[in-house]
């Protein structure tokens, strides 16, 4: 295995103070005889050590919780401290499980095996939050179903960051996220006629989701049913985010039927189009494809007060996001767009690049040319996808009439008679952790 022998080197390369190694290891419990064996972990250490390796620390998973006995036993046959077996069990969401790690000191040994500066004492209530969200995961009732319109869905990995952004938006909410992953080629007319059930279960997905994401894509299979999303959502205020190529379809869609530019297109796409509204970048050379995307954390510029997303950012005057791609909308097009009522509110530090399209009238229309799923977090989630799942159940406008923040009752609404459906952890107390058991 080279990347043990990799391992092996670095740690000398780098010194111990800058190495640790942690070895992951099952602790299975046999149905008949209910008893956690600790044979596997023996074994596998005996293994990792004999490559060269000896474990700092050694964490233990398992189906039940492991009881102190076979923690000490591990520690006993593997040569390691007690503090430094680490048992993690199954839970009922992955966000107990820094819960567990702090209730087992590992904080305080890494910053004591690594020499890390960590503040001791650390403050009472330094997880106050993350408890009140683990609670609020195990808690929720209501589903908001978002369909994801793109070319990779047989593969849903392919969108890992943009589902879990989708969740940590929805989990603020005390929703529960649902995607539904629609193939674009199967919203698009000659799937009528290739398949016609493959295409009317497309729609009937599309038709029944609450909101409706286009994340970014490369090349042209199944653009033109992001497209067609895109002006369905339009069309029928349906709540929408386009995500770099979504942006771009939901140009070329306003251009085609609501400008009236029937061949609008992208260069990507059709190279030969008479009215090219989203085109290569000066920067992309066509036919290379190496070192030619914008990548990186770039400033956008709002350039307005009027703005839906400038509000859920905190009305800074600026933001910084990542960015990835090859394709922007020519801005010599924009003067008629924004005429029109797609207005680009966000531009870049030159004011060249439309970064951010908000559609005047509709809920929620917004395309955003970078990728703000890249920074989302479970306890700060990405302000486009918090828009999307907010006006996806009906909570946007109340909760911009209060300044984007919560209620003291956690909810968006002033006056709502039922049950919290969206908590604010900031205000949730929370002395004691019982972790359930998955």
């Amino acid at each position: 295995m080279p990347f043990v022998e990799a391992f092996r080197q670095f740690q000398f390369r780098v010194k111990r103070e800058n190495f640790c190694c942690i070895h992951v290891s099952l602790v299975p419990q046999p149905k008949s005889t209910k008893e956690h064996k600790t044979k596997p972990t023996q074994a596998s250490v005996r293994e990792l050590r004999g490559l060269g390796l000896s474990p700092d620390l050694i964490v233990c998973r398992s189906e039940l919780p492991v009881n102190s006995f076979i923690k000490e036993k591990i520690s006993n046959f593997c040569h390691v401290e007690p503090d430094q077996v680490i048992c993690i069990h199954d839970c009922s969401s992955i966000y107990w499980v820094p819960l567990l790690m702090e209730e087992q000191n590992l904080v305080e040994y890494l910053g004591t095996r690594l020499q890390l500066t960590i503040p001791v004492p650390r403050p009472r209530n330094l997880m106050r939050k993350w408890k009140a969200l683990a609670n609020r995961q195990d808690h929720v009732r209501k589903e908001v179903i978002i369909a994801l319109v793109g070319k990779y869905t047989q593969l849903e990995d392919s969108y890992a960051s943009v589902s879990k952004a989708l969740q940590h938006a929805a989990l603020a909410c005390s929703y529960k996220m649902i995607i539904s992953y629609i193939e674009g080629e199967e919203l698009e007319e000659q799937m009528k006629d290739t398949d016609p059930i493959k295409y009317h279960k497309a729609w009937q997905e599309l038709c029944k989701s609450h909101g409706i994401i286009v994340p970014g894509g490369f090349g042209t299979r199944g653009t033109e049913g992001k497209i067609a999303a895109a002006g369905w959502a339009r069309k029928n205020n349906k709540p929408y985010l386009g995500v770099c190529l979504g942006l771009q379809c939901a140009v070329i869609e306003f251009a085609r039927n609501v400008l009236n530019m029937k061949n609008a297109s992208s260069t990507e796409c059709n190279p030969e189009t008479d009215c090219p509204v989203v085109i290569d970048m000066p920067e992309h050379n066509t036919g290379s494809m190496g070192g030619t995307m914008r990548l990186g954390k770039r400033q956008t510029i709002f350039k307005t007060n009027n703005s839906i997303l400038r509000q859920l950012y905190g009305e800074v005057d600026y933001i910084e996001e990542r960015h990835r791609h090859r394709y922007e909308v020519n801005p010599k097009y924009a003067p008629e767009f924004e005429a029109a009522g797609l207005k680009f509110i966000g531009h870049d530090v030159e004011g060249q690049r439309m970064e951010i399209a908000e559609l005047e009238g509709h809920p929620y229309y917004v395309g955003v040319q970078y990728h703000p799923e890249y920074i989302s977090r479970p306890l700060n989630p990405s302000p486009p996808y918090l828009g999307l799942v907010l006006a996806s159940i009906g909570k946007l406008n109340a909760y911009i009439a209060r300044g984007c923040h919560m209620s003291p009752r956690g909810t968006p609404e002033e006056n709502s008679d039922e049950e919290s459906d969206v908590l604010d952890s900031s205000l949730v107390s929370q002395e004691t952790v019982i972790v359930p058991d998955g």
